[in-house]
């Protein structure tokens, strides 16, 4: 599947959290329906280190991105100034052996961890990660099938290639998942230059089934 990745960004003033309560219940309306009928295959708060909320990655099955921008015109998040800036980025999911996603009350803590991961933008960024992939495809399959990798996938640039990537993971704590991604080829092997994490949890959305292989 190759969809789009939205990087919502909440504000840092003493407002944000109030327009983030204003709109959720209209926020979990637009995305219920997204992903009952398929086009949103994830969607997740962004908690920083210190539990404050910092903004939202959603995950949308859509052809193009007039489809992207079709959700961004109906989410009160972006058009309600909750997102004070937003990445809409080309992402095709890995079809791995997923678990179902989490579909119980959402839980009082976060309970996993979002990692986006970018890579470099030297001469031998490619061939780097070509190298790592057979090794990085047989660590991701085994944490699909574990249940420790929720979803993840490859960012795309505008030619279509590889520019980095994105992974939810079952682990409470950033501490977690930095240890659990250093034993991975595309850390080991340098592919990711620059990562960043937060610390989510899942609302109970219906979603359809993520890719499998």
């Amino acid at each position: 599947m190759t969809g789009f990745a939205i990087l919502g960004r909440d504000g840092t003033d003493a407002g944000a959290p109030a327009r983030r309560a204003a709109a959720r219940d209209r926020h979990l309306e637009v995305i219920t329906r997204f992903a009952a009928d398929g086009r949103l295959k994830l969607g997740v708060p962004l908690f920083d280190a210190e539990g404050s909320v910092a903004g939202s990655l959603m995950v949308l099955d859509v052809p193009d991105e007039l489809g992207a921008r079709e959700y961004l015109l109906e989410e009160p998040f972006a058009r309600e100034g909750v997102w004070l800036s937003y990445e809409v980025i080309p992402f095709r999911i890995a079809p791995l052996p997923y678990q179902p996603l989490p579909s119980g009350p959402a839980p009082a803590q976060p309970t996993h961890t979002v990692t986006i991961a970018e890579d470099g933008t030297d001469a031998g960024a490619p061939a780097r990660r070509q190298a790592a992939q057979a090794a990085h495809l047989d660590f991701v399959r085994g944490a699909a099938a574990d249940g420790v990798l929720a979803c993840g996938g490859m960012m795309l640039d505008p030619r279509g290639q590889a520019r980095g990537s994105i992974a939810v993971t079952r682990h409470a704590t950033l501490a977690e998942a930095e240890a659990f991604w250093a034993a991975d080829s595309y850390v080991t092997g340098g592919v990711w230059q620059r990562i960043r994490r937060w610390r989510t949890r899942f609302a109970p959305l219906p979603y359809t089934p993520l890719p499998r292989e």
